[in-house]
């Protein structure tokens, strides 16, 4: 009778929490691999010459609210910061190897404390108003790998002490203590490099009005309305074949995939829900699909208020049965159930750990519960961004919270920004997102459970654990690779232990495409390139 009940509950709640949630896909996870594999060599199938011209439109899932690189913290920001600047380095479209990019070679000392950079003598920046096109220099990457490290909001280059410029071409960091993932964060689009005059000379505008040295030059910028960017006739890596491209927020993926069948939309990212099965079906769209390096996840106050308590987050996860939460918020099979804060396509992922992690339980969580004192139950809030994903997924939180234990559970919905801002406060009693990086643990676990972290958006539930950070750190001594995992894995057992949150998905890169765009790769990352050494995105008439 019970379960009957909270199954109707669910269903109630998706159906008045959500727009556009139908009915489950008729699709097969065979027949979805099937399409996703046959999408894949259609949308990068050879399709005549390539041609000069024409604007790609991209739709993103939530609006960008920064493309200050040092301020940025989701990937919305991300996808324009790095099509308008550049990184020393960047990993390949696999994610398997570091390539060299404005840095053209590098070295590292015996004691891996200084890494010495070769810069390419062909790179100018985009002409902004505070300089007009110079060259840039050894004194830039100084500038802006510094500039990340007192100023970046997500700590994204932490490990750095200091560079030294040698030469206009060559530049040494010096790194506080050997670092094993160093090169990676410099990868990061927190990282590229930006002209001093017009970082200092914008200030806090400098967000509105990024230049750097990118295939596409940054034309305007509005808030909740568009990134206007057009070509870098004088990018080194190549000439791009397109003649700008904007970038539009469309929070409704059903919205985002009719704008691609008008053709006012190019690529639509980060589709979900309906948005996926309309793709899948429809010809004048593809879809393409692939395993993202990516957690979805519902993250305990760890300091304050009720989940404080080890034994209430305890309770919490055993309320929640998370195949049916993952089966009712991806319909379309656009996520696979997770339970570790780490991917399966990370190298330090350890399946043995999944087991330890609380099963479905309602009494057992009741029990746990009145043991902490709150036998009646308690109020709670938990914050999300705006997207169908989690309106989805908070909606039936909610649901098995009250049926369960009787917490009653506030839903705040905002838009990225706010939402960023509120998450990393420390002030939340719940908040919902999902993290995606590098297959290296370090981008996971340093980043959401390291004390270090903690008033970041990462860790901004104040998890903190002595043996877990020296696991951490010592992972960063040694560059090999079967070492690190060890000790990732040792740090992911004593993170399960405590409870910390719900994770519960691993979602699959979604992209819908419009047959006229050709030349695109999609890549376990989401990152969208459009013009690279390797990459020239163009449309076909």
């Amino acid at each position: 009778m019970k379960k009957r009940m909270l199954a109707a509950i669910l269903t109630v709640a998706v159906t008045a929490g959500l727009s556009a949630c139908g009915s489950g896909s008729s699709a097969t996870t065979a027949e979805t691999t099937a399409t996703a594999q046959k999408t894949a060599e259609e949308t990068t199938a050879p399709a005549g010459e390539p041609v000069s011209g024409g604007v790609m439109t991209i739709s993103l899932s939530s609006s960008p609210k920064n493309l200050d690189p040092v301020k940025y913290t989701g990937t919305y920001e991300s996808q324009i910061i790095g099509t308008v600047c550049d990184t020393l380095v960047e990993y390949n479209t696999d994610l398997t190897e570091i390539q060299p990019a404005l840095a053209k070679s590098w070295t590292v000392s015996e004691d891996g404390l200084a890494y010495t950079f070769t810069l390419r003598d062909d790179v100018t920046f985009q002409p902004g108003k505070y300089q007009d096109g110079r060259k840039m220099t050894a004194e830039d990457v100084k500038y802006s790998l510094e500039r990340s490290l007192e100023l970046s909001a997500m700590k994204r280059l932490d490990m750095l002490d200091h560079c030294e410029v040698i030469s206009d071409t060559e530049v040494v960091c010096y790194l506080s203590e050997p670092n094993a993932v160093f090169l990676t964060a410099l990868t990061d689009a927190g990282n590229v490099i930006v002209p001093k005059e017009e970082a200092e000379g914008w200030g806090e505008d400098f967000g509105t009005h990024l230049v750097g040295t990118g295939p596409f030059a940054l034309q305007t910028f509005e808030l909740d309305q568009q990134a206007v960017l057009v070509r870098n006739e004088k990018y080194w890596a190549a000439t791009p074949y397109l003649e700008g491209v904007t970038f539009k927020p469309v929070s409704d993926g059903n919205q985002a995939v009719n704008a691609l069948r008008t053709g006012e939309v190019n690529l639509a990212t980060s589709l979900s829900g309906e948005a996926v099965k309309i793709a899948r079906e429809d010809q004048s769209v593809k879809l393409l699909e692939m395993p993202g390096l990516h957690v979805a996840y519902i993250y305990f106050n760890q300091v304050n208020g009720p989940t404080a308590d080890i034994k209430v987050r305890e309770a919490i996860i055993k309320a929640v049965n998370i195949q049916e939460l993952t089966a009712g918020v991806y319909q379309y099979q656009e996520a696979q159930p997770a339970s570790l804060p780490l991917p399966p396509g990370s190298w330090g992922y350890d399946s043995s750990l999944e087991s330890e992690v609380p099963a479905y339980d309602p009494e057992g969580a009741k029990k746990l519960l009145a043991e902490a004192g709150y036998p009646d139950g308690f109020d709670m809030n938990i914050y999300i961004s705006n997207t169908e994903a989690r309106v989805k997924m908070a909606t039936l939180f909610q649901a098995y919270l009250k049926e369960n234990l009787n917490i009653n559970v506030n839903i705040n919905t905002s838009e990225w920004g706010t939402f960023s801002e509120i998450a990393a406060s420390g002030k939340t009693d719940v908040f919902a997102m999902s993290w995606t990086w590098y297959p290296d643990p370090y981008f996971f676990l340093n980043k959401i459970f390291h004390t270090s972290s903690i008033g970041s958006l990462g860790n901004g539930q104040g998890f903190s654990s002595q043996e877990v950070d020296k696991y951490l750190d010592d992972a960063l001594l040694t560059t090999d690779q079967e070492k690190r995992a060890e000790l990732y894995k040792k740090a992911l057992a004593v993170i399960v232990k405590q409870y910390p949150g719900i994770f519960y998905a691993n979602e699959n890169v979604n992209w819908g495409v419009s047959p006229k765009v050709q030349g695109l790769e999609q890549r376990a990352d989401g990152k969208v390139k459009i013009c690279t050494s390797d990459i020239n995105v163009w449309l076909s008439k």
